[in-house]
């Protein structure tokens, strides 16, 4: 029995009300943006500077007492969490616990790091420390724009390589739905103030990847259509386009969530920022490649005949096939 989350054949009609959609996604980027602006970003020590202290012990980990005896030493802001992972043996409890820089300095010194390690030891007499990651703000700094540069460079390739391959209309869309995704992803990590560290950057990467997949294939099947159904409308071959590509979208989309929702769940602290971030781009990738992307191409127009040159509606580069 074949599994589907909708029928081979519909016929929803998905652009009766584009200026809601576009309105909505509209509203919510300057919530976003108005978040990141005056809320900012509650930035991790891989942007802030600070160190990192892995530690395992044989006693399970008790956070509060852990926190309650760094508190003494008056560091600031100290992040502890117990790290889970299915490979770990029954007696084998780790935590991370994560010390920003102290004005003034670059990085946390060694008489603090041994401060803390002395505190800890006085919790859990058996604890070990098994690593200890420190970086430094300047170093912090070039991360930040190095990281604001690969985003941009990744939403500007992919500008280019649409336009090459469909037409510009095409590549406004398609770039429109990605920046959509980009802002509502750093919007809800403003919002919920759920750290915001370099597997954040590699999370947004990947959802610039996975947006892009899933509007190609919809605008692949837009310019097959464009050819097919000459006479008909354009808001009418774009329904067609969408509702023949609706299941397999749906289906890649849900399958993906399950697989990250289960990592959510099993897959430990270390990585649920990532995952977290990757669960909320797969909803709005799905979401922006319907009604963002092609509601915006719907809006500018696009050339029908892709067999005859037409100089009055867009420029059409080269066939170039993925």
């Amino acid at each position: 029995m074949r599994l589907k989350l909708v029928r081979d054949e519909t016929s929803f009609d998905f652009f009766s009300r584009t200026k809601l959609w576009l309105g909505i996604s509209a509203v919510m980027m300057a919530i976003a943006f108005a978040s990141f602006i005056f809320q900012g970003l509650n930035f991790g020590i891989d942007f802030r500077g600070g160190t990192t202290i892995r530690t395992e012990s044989a006693e399970p980990v008790d956070v509060g007492a852990y926190r309650a005896a760094l508190q003494q030493l008056e560091l600031g802001d100290i992040v502890i969490s117990e790290v889970f992972d299915p490979s770990f043996d029954d007696d084998q409890n780790v935590a991370m616990v994560r010390i920003a820089a102290q004005d003034g300095a670059e990085a946390v010194t060694p008489e603090t790091i041994q401060s803390v390690e002395a505190a800890l030891q006085n919790v859990a007499p058996d604890i070990s420390f098994t690593s200890v990651e420190s970086v430094g703000p300047k170093v912090s700094g070039e991360l930040i724009q190095t990281a604001i540069i690969a985003v941009l460079l990744a939403i500007g390739a992919v500008l280019v390589y649409i336009w090459l391959r469909f037409e510009w209309q095409f590549a406004l869309g398609a770039v429109a739905a990605l920046v959509h995704d980009v802002l509502l992803t750093i919007g809800i990590f403003s919002e919920l103030r759920i750290q915001f560290d370099l597997a954040i950057i590699a999370a947004l990467l990947t959802i610039v990847g996975y947006s892009l997949n899933d509007t190609v294939v919809v605008f692949d099947r837009v310019r097959e259509n464009l050819i097919k159904y000459k006479k008909r409308d354009l808001k009418e071959v774009l329904n067609i386009s969408i509702n023949e590509t609706l299941s397999r979208t749906l289906m890649t989309s849900m399958t993906t969530l399950l697989a990250l929702i289960a990592l959510f769940v099993l897959g430990g602290d270390v990585i649920r920022g990532f995952v977290f971030a990757m669960i909320w781009g797969v909803i709005v990738g799905t979401y922006s490649s319907i009604f963002v992307a092609s509601a915006l191409l719907y809006r500018l127009g696009v050339k029908r005949d892709w067999d005859k040159p037409d100089a009055g509606a867009g420029t059409q580069f080269a066939d170039i096939d993925a």
